[in-house]
């Protein structure tokens, strides 16, 4: 996990960034959930994103941190590179098993490595075959850096070592990121010389009876809120 500080962070709260626009905006605004996470310098919003937007039904709740969608997202063609150096084929890997799927990266001061671990406390609180069988993916957006080893020694301390993470290619990556209505802009070096990333800071939750992203959690989920919708999300139920 790295320490370093974000340029004009002393005046926001904990875990709060400039938005990023992606192409869920139009129904995270509405459900009063931050959007993405901006770990630059620029306080001007990207214009990456995807030209589709996502509907909800019945998570207008602002008291669920739930998002489900009408529309729910194809699972991206995503073919990566694992912790082990190997070749991961995200569909045919996770096919037939209930996913979370998040973009982040390891030098995030704040938000990666919080979701990640929010997700993992909860993930110890299911029976133990349901832990089997949920997959968490989490796909850098800095995949210079962010090398197998690299996400190898940060998933475990982060999250859980059953987490699997993925690199390479980052064209690929934001391709397969703006499938789910997330958008991501190439990392870049701030004002200080750090290198930064901006991205959508959302998890998509993958049903295992249909491999659809059905639901949208934004970066306020708590552990208790996953630790609510884990059993159903396990079998395919909505939150």
């Amino acid at each position: 996990m790295s320490a370093e500080k974000t340029p004009g962070a002393d005046t926001a709260r904990p875990g709060r960034r400039t938005p990023l626009i992606v192409a869920a905006v139009a129904i995270v605004a509405a459900l009063g959930i931050t959007a993405a996470v901006s770990l630059g310098d620029d306080d001007k919003p990207s214009g990456t994103g995807s030209s589709s937007i996502a509907e909800v039904s019945g998570g207008t709740d602002p008291t669920k941190a739930a998002t489900v969608l009408d529309r729910p997202f194809t699972k991206p063609a995503l073919v990566l590179t694992d912790t082990k150096g190997e070749k991961y084929d995200l569909r045919e890997r996770t096919k037939g098993k209930p996913t979370l799927i998040y973009f982040g990266y390891t030098h995030c001061p704040d938000v990666c490595p919080m979701t990640m671990s929010n997700i993992a406390i909860a993930k110890k609180q299911l029976p133990k075959a349901d832990q089997d069988k949920l997959q968490v993916v989490f796909v850098t957006t800095d995949p210079e850096r962010d090398t197998p080893a690299e996400l190898a020694k940060w998933l475990p301390a982060a999250g859980d070592s059953s987490f699997t993470g993925l690199t390479g290619d980052f064209s690929a990556i934001q391709a397969g990121a703006r499938q789910i209505g997330i958008g991501i802009d190439p990392p870049k070096k701030g004002t200080d010389g750090k290198v930064v990333s901006m991205h959508g800071a959302q998890v998509i939750a993958f049903s295992p009876t249909t491999d659809q992203g059905y639901v949208l959690y934004g970066e306020d989920a708590s552990i208790d809120d996953y630790a609510k919708d884990l059993p159903k999300l396990v079998k395919g139920e909505n939150p």
